[in-house]
């Protein structure tokens, strides 16, 4: 039996407004440690919506005090070109802190804190390209891989900031 009580298109506007927020929980589209972290600890996380090493390290975050809000995205390379990222400095993932600053890839919430707490001048965020076995997100407890951070620079160039020598909290 059908609820005449709303105008059909109304009621087809209500109904496909519901799927679509069933669809995007789903997904984990939300915001993720955000009730632990004040708003100025929350990153916004561009993820695909099936990458799960991004979800991993998301929990990193989260279990270090820095809140996520994730937005799943099929188009990575749009976020990645809007912030200028250089080539070969890409990762799976882009998060953003207060539109100002970009952390790509599994960069460790420690480093993040240091960059945030003073952030070197010409700069705008730091990144681990590609996707290291050591990092957090991608590191299993097995044998640890160093890997290297870098400074994202802008007008397109980066530079060495930190070595990671030994696994971080999982």
């Amino acid at each position: 039996m059908r609820d005449n009580s709303m105008p059909f298109t109304m009621r087809r506007f209500v109904e496909s407004r519901l799927r679509l927020f069933a669809l995007l929980v789903a997904l984990g589209t939300g915001a993720a440690g955000a009730a632990e972290s004040t708003e100025a600890d929350i990153l916004t996380v561009y993820k695909h919506p099936l990458c799960f090493c991004c979800k991993k390290w998301i929990e990193h975050l989260n279990r270090e005090g820095i809140g996520t809000r994730v937005v799943n995205s099929m188009d990575m390379s749009e976020v990645k070109g809007r912030w200028g990222l250089p080539r070969g400095m890409e990762s799976c993932h882009t998060a953003i802190w207060h539109d100002q600053y970009v952390f790509e890839g599994h960069v460790p919430a420690r480093y993040i804190r240091q960059y945030l707490e003073k952030p070197p001048e010409g700069s705008f965020g730091l990144t681990v390209p590609g996707m290291p076995a050591g990092s957090p997100g991608m590191y299993n407890g097995g044998d640890f891989e160093p890997y290297n951070i870098y400074l994202l620079l802008r007008g397109g160039d980066y530079r060495f900031f930190a070595r990671v020598e030994e696994a971080e909290s999982q």
